[in-house]
């Protein structure tokens, strides 16, 4: 099968700071991070003509994005699917190229989510009085972090697995963490204790936040950004930087229902489609950018995306498979050190674009030897309940 080579990322910027203290807001984080990108690129806010954007700055979206930017975009995209957002944007601009209707589009992300001290892991479903469609599960008032404990649970008792097993993924991460400046300057802002690499009994024996997920197995909660810059391929080819493309996307979402299996996140529908249109397997990607709210999110996912059968997940992340030196093993997982060490400021599926990117560049901090395959995959909402997968593939010359 050809691989088309329709859109790709040209320019991306990570905005350095995990704790902004106040100083900036996340307009200016969105902004600054999106002049990076475009310099990264080689092109300037001119060429700019398709905007995206999920609303996280506040107002109305993409109407006032395109005015603070002083933009008069051809393509307004306002999609907010929660953390997989900026999976769906790279699907759509590479859409809204492909079709003609845009040439060069801007995806942007701000968050001071930690300076405002926003309690994320302990809210829960039915802000603002119950949704009809909450009617299965808003009532039992579970927080966030519950509902991936549930999951956590039923994968457990379903199939075996256990907390050393999933303690896996925390390690392999904070592995890649420890390379990366700055996660490891985030963690210092964020007051981490013990900053280091971190080994299975540290993270089974950390502190239970709700059970069986422990304290080692939970994002942190940071203020940050960025923005990434999809080019059409005469655009592209132009560019400072070597092109990324992207060769697949899907989408999908899942919700509670009678009778669902809530091991299965909605990347078993989305995965296949990318997979398919990219004219490539799981098991020949190098990298795996997955979003890690919670070691629970990456294990399914690994399983949903096809690099294990469901409920081997356990057993086939054993022995440091993930790490970025061992590329016999599988694909790297999180080379930036991840939600879990690295940054997560609310939504973090655009730094899964990022360090995609990054990697196939060539210039990670956990680089891998000739990378030339990656998959990102975002989960927005809540694994145990109604969230939406969006999965790119991505690939360079």
């Amino acid at each position: 099968m050809t691989q088309k080579r329709d859109a790709a990322i040209v320019g991306i910027h990570e905005y350095p700071s995990r704790d902004v203290e106040g100083q900036v807001s996340a307009l200016q984080i969105k902004a600054e991070s999106a002049a990076r990108a475009l310099d990264d690129a080689g092109l300037s806010w001119s060429d700019v003509d398709a905007l995206y954007d999920a609303g996280e700055g506040g107002g109305l979206g993409g109407l006032n994005m395109a005015e603070y930017f002083g933009l008069k975009p051809n393509v307004i995209d306002t999609t907010n699917v929660g953390g997989s957002s900026y999976e769906y944007h790279a699907a759509h601009a590479k859409r809204d190229i492909t079709a003609g209707k845009a040439r060069v589009a801007l995806l942007t992300y701000g968050s001071t989510a930690h300076s405002r001290v926003q309690a994320i892991g302990v809210g829960g479903g039915g802000f603002g009085g119950a949704h009809p469609a909450d009617n299965m599960d808003v009532f039992a008032g579970a927080t966030l972090v519950a509902n991936y404990a549930m999951v956590a649970q039923r994968h457990m008792h379903q199939f075996g697995t256990t907390s050393e097993q999933l303690a896996e993924i925390s390690v392999a991460t904070r592995c890649h963490a420890m390379r990366n400046p700055e996660a490891v300057q985030a963690m210092h802002d964020l007051e981490f204790l013990d900053i280091r690499e971190t080994t299975v009994a540290d993270v089974a024996g950390s502190r239970m936040i709700a059970d069986p997920l422990h304290l080692l197995e939970c994002c942190m909660i940071s203020d940050g950004g960025g923005a990434v810059v999809i080019a059409a391929p005469e655009v592209a080819r132009d560019c400072t930087k070597i092109p990324v493309w992207l060769l697949g996307t899907g989408e999908a979402t899942a919700y509670p229902e009678n009778g669902r299996d809530i091991t299965v996140s909605a990347a078993a529908q989305s995965a296949p489609g990318a997979f398919d249109e990219a004219g490539v397997s799981p098991d020949e990607m190098d990298i795996a950018m997955i979003y890690d709210s919670f070691s629970i999110t990456v294990l399914t996912i690994l399983e949903d995306l096809g690099f294990c059968a469901k409920g081997e997940g356990g057993s086939w992340v054993e022995g440091g498979r993930l790490r970025f030196d061992r590329p016999d093993a599988g694909p790297a997982l999180n080379t930036d050190g991840g939600g879990l060490s690295s940054n997560h400021p609310g939504m973090r599926g655009i730094f899964l674009l990022i360090e995609a990117a990054r990697q196939l560049r060539g210039e990670s901090c956990s680089q891998v030897a000739d990378a030339k395959l990656a998959v990102a995959h975002g989960n927005g909402g809540m694994l145990g309940s109604r969230h939406c997968a969006g999965t790119i593939v991505m690939g360079r010359d």
